[in-house]
């Protein structure tokens, strides 16, 4: 009886606290909802459940000529598939090499993706600015691009590298008898094995660009070069500007591609993020 007991309390329990997080994630997010279907465009006074709601918000977004939103998107949408294709293949091939191989300095390698791990991005934000400035990549979605791509390498190559290394090699040397190669080995051995991993690289990279604001705030200059995070921002930051409405409506669009993304790699997602890391 009193282990009965003792397991109920226990799902209430869980149930509980998962209820809990259920609420605190979505409340803010009906909120922003709510917030886009406002007639006005003040913050205060607003309803999260307005009498006389309307989409007056997203059409201004899409269609009024003062809006750069569409612009917006689409330079997110390039840097974000961008970020996300080159840092994945990069990656691949990165943590491929360091599973696989042995050569002089691979230990240290390994060492340096950990250590670069334990600093903010920010410490680097002044020689990025500078390095950029020199070659000419400043205020361009270009260098905003490369600089995504390269600062993903040391973490995402140190973690599909473990799962890589979870891969038995008998695979790798079954292969080379019959003739295989090493990209061939990689194409067709670890590649397919390795799409749970490599689906967590993509989302992660690909989400990105949505939700970092300091990056394009220093290196993008134009506002036709802005993303989305950086351009929402100016509709509530400009001065005489109280455009909370409309700057909710613009934050609730972004979770569309990143939701569709998901579902077309959710069924890898949850094996990938328990894996990886595993094997040093």
């Amino acid at each position: 009886m009193k282990r009965k007991t003792s397991n109920i309390l226990q799902l209430v329990g869980i149930y509980g606290s998962l209820l809990i997080m259920f609420i605190i994630i979505l409340y803010p997010l009906f909120w922003t909802f709510g917030l886009s279907l406002n007639p006005g465009s003040s913050l205060f006074g607003a309803d999260m459940i307005p009498d006389n709601w309307s989409f007056k918000h997203y059409k201004w977004l899409f269609t009024d000529p003062d809006s750069d939103y569409l612009i917006w998107y689409k330079n997110t949408l390039i840097v974000a598939f961008a970020a996300s294709i080159g840092s994945t293949v990069l990656v691949t091939l990165v943590a491929y090499a360091f599973s696989r191989y042995r050569f002089v300095g691979r230990q240290y390698g390994i060492f340096a993706f950990l250590l670069l791990q334990m600093f903010p991005v920010l410490m680097a934000m002044v020689a990025i600015y500078i390095l950029l400035n020199l070659v000419g990549l400043l205020d361009s979605l270009l260098g905003l691009i490369l600089i995504y791509i390269g600062g993903s390498i040391p973490m995402n190559a140190f973690l599909v590298k473990g799962y890589f290394d979870t891969i038995p090699r008998e695979l790798d040397e079954s292969a080379r008898m019959d003739g295989a190669g090493h990209f061939r080995v990689l194409f067709t051995i670890m590649l397919p094995l390795a799409k749970p991993i490599l689906s967590v690289v993509a989302l992660f990279n690909f989400m990105a660009p949505f939700m970092d604001f300091i990056l394009p705030r220093i290196i993008l200059r134009s506002p036709e070069n802005y993303t989305l995070a950086l351009g929402l921002y100016n509709f509530v930051n400009a001065q005489f500007a109280n455009n909370f409405t409309r700057f909710a409506a613009g934050s609730i669009l972004i979770a569309v591609p990143i939701a569709a993304i998901f579902l077309m790699l959710q069924r890898y997602l949850i094996t990938g993020l328990t894996s990886g890391a595993t094997k040093g």
